[in-house]
């Protein structure tokens, strides 16, 4: 991944573009739920689908992310006060972001491309098409951690620690709770994603998250411990920044 963007400024927001993401024929199995290696095995032209959902995929995607920093105001009763009016709560944003002096709010997206091209193919060849959206997933889950690596980064140069990240929808912060609460904070239409009125974002290839930050460390953990599907995720012990992905 490259994680050097195109960095622009709209007042307190900064947008993220043009990432440059490493998306392989193993990751778009896993999006779509399969072990690569079983695959590989007993399987092989599934392989020779997801690489070529690589390749054209590739072309369809208009990564971009958009992020906010709030200073916090106060924590109590599961409810993070940030300064300027805006709050976050529930008890996992209790349980980890009780050390926070700041926090970032993330929105990231590839774009409607690739899902325009998913409902052309599904009609005519299925396979691909599903190909097709494990590719989205991919790409939608190595955005965020590649977002989230921009701005571990950043707080570093400040001597900052940061959190785990934290979405809507692991246990301890409901989506229809969670994502709103986000929304209110970040302009997304600034990246042409928006919320709609069951809290899924639109483009369904897209994720948000919650970064806290402080000069103190914060608990180690990893945002697959806290999501329901822990138990089948395929994706949990391959990427360091894994996300839950709308969609």
């Amino acid at each position: 991944m490259q994680y050097t963007p195109e960095v622009q400024t709209y007042d307190d927001f900064t947008i993220l573009l043009d990432w440059q993401l490493a998306i392989d024929a193993d990751r778009v199995l896993r999006g779509q739920g399969a072990d690569p290696e079983v695959i590989r095995q007993r399987r092989p032209r599934l392989v020779d689908i997801a690489q070529r959902a690589v390749d054209e995929g590739s072309t369809l995607i208009e990564p971009a992310a958009i992020y906010r920093t709030f200073a916090v105001e106060s924590l109590r009763h599961e409810r993070l006060s940030l300064v300027g009016g805006g709050r976050l709560s529930g008890a996992l944003i209790t349980q980890h972001l009780a050390a926070a002096e700041q926090v970032a709010l993330i929105a990231a997206t590839i774009g409607h491309r690739l899902e325009q091209r998913v409902a052309e193919m599904m009609p005519i060849d299925p396979s691909y098409a599903f190909a097709l959206d494990g590719f989205g997933s991919a790409a939608a889950e190595a955005l965020g951690a590649a977002a989230c690596i921009f701005i571990e980064e950043q707080a570093a140069r400040n001597h900052q620690c940061t959190s785990m990240p934290l979405n809507p929808g692991l246990i301890g912060w409901p989506v229809d709770v969670g994502q709103p609460e986000i929304f209110q904070l970040l302009d997304g239409g600034l990246i042409g994603l928006t919320l709609n009125d069951s809290a899924q974002m639109i483009p369904r290839k897209s994720v948000s998250m919650v970064l806290g930050l402080s000069r103190s460390r914060f608990a180690e953990g990893r945002p697959c411990d806290f999501c329901a599907l822990r138990e089948t995720c395929r994706y949990q012990d391959h990427d360091a920044h894994s996300q839950n992905i709308s969609g």
